[in-house]
């Protein structure tokens, strides 16, 4: 064990460590590694954000005591923010040196607190049969009570406009009209942490389960226009450094596509059970028989869900007690 001499030592070394370069920035920019050298003996010091304390006296306090609140954007009941939590630092414009990055939602509402809490896990089988007598229904309420106003803020040009990085002339293009912009997550400056999203104008697809063989030129023409767009936008990146997937089943049900940097850590949204690659999707559809209206809603697709969601409690939880099993036989 560590005597009280031996760890004052040691502490001592922090404050004396000289910086010369970095070596290495990970996990969404979370973890840095320096290099430089203490009392002229080469050295690393690699910096990682800890887990942020559950004690209330802190959290009440950390809200009015972070500096630099710089806004990001606001759509509806949704913003975003960088801010300074660190040391002060004197030509700090801007949020130049903000280290902490912040989203709130006001007025938020119980599906939100759910969805934000923490909870256990299920992982299920959605049948065809389940997704056309249970799943489609319980889409089709959620569209109806209003989650999709800031996406069509969005479409119709009301709001984040400055922020859209490519889009088709609003109404030119039909059914196949798309933007781009970035995620409300990225603090838009992170490469590594890259992470957009190309949202569709029409409504009639609400997930990847609404595709159809009929819309494979589609999705092609908008995969080399949102890689393309990209690359564009940032000339540090290669088209070979992103990845397309969607979401199933998605945080909102309008079709849309995130595009992200392959250095982008495999966090949950990522994981099996959640993400599927766009290529996959175009496979699936192209290895498909029959003709142009033969789709994704015709197979059995599995994933994890929150047991807080209303997925669970409202489909596959009544669908287990009733002992319906969802996997297929």
């Amino acid at each position: 064990m560590a005597t009280e001499e031996s760890k004052r030592r040691a502490e001592a070394l922090i404050p004396k460590f000289n910086f010369e370069r970095v070596l290495n920035q990970g996990e969404a920019g979370r973890c840095i590694t320096l290099y430089g050298n203490v009392d002229s003996q080469p050295a690393l010091l690699i910096l990682e954000r800890a887990p942020f304390p559950d004690a209330e006296e802190y959290l009440t306090i950390l809200p009015t005591n972070l500096r630099s609140i710089s806004n990001l954007g606001n759509n509806d009941i949704y913003s975003w923010f960088l801010a300074s939590g660190g040391p002060v630092l004197e030509d700090d414009e801007n949020g130049k040196f903000a280290d902490m990055k912040i989203s709130m939602i006001c007025p938020c509402t119980e599906k939100h607190i759910k969805k934000h809490s923490k909870q256990g896990y299920r992982y299920v089988t959605e049948t065809p049969e389940i997704y056309r007598g249970k799943v489609r229904p319980f889409m089709k309420t959620n569209r109806e009570e209003g989650h999709l106003n800031w996406v069509y803020n969005i479409i119709e040009g009301r709001k984040e406009v400055e922020d859209v990085i490519y889009r088709t002339p609003l109404g030119r293009d039909g059914d196949e009209g798309f933007l781009m912009l970035p995620n409300l997550h990225w603090d838009r400056k992170t490469i590594e942490a890259l992470h957009l999203l190309g949202i569709v104008e029409r409504r009639d697809i609400w997930s990847l389960r609404d595709l159809k063989k009929k819309h494979i030129p589609w999705l092609r023409h908008m995969k080399t226009k949102l890689v393309d767009a990209t690359v564009q936008t940032y000339p540090q990146i290669d088209t070979d450094q992103l990845k397309l997937f969607c979401h199933y089943h998605p945080t909102y049900y309008h079709f849309h596509i995130h595009v992200v940097h392959v250095m982008l850590e495999a966090t949950a949204t990522q994981s099996l059970g959640k993400a599927v690659g766009l290529d996959d999707i175009i496979q699936q559809l192209e290895s498909m028989s029959g003709d142009d209206e033969t789709g994704m809603d015709s197979i059995s697709l599995s994933y994890t869900l929150g047991e807080a969601s209303g997925l669970w409690t409202e489909v596959f939880e009544p669908i287990k007690n009733s002992g319906k099993a969802s996997q297929p036989q």
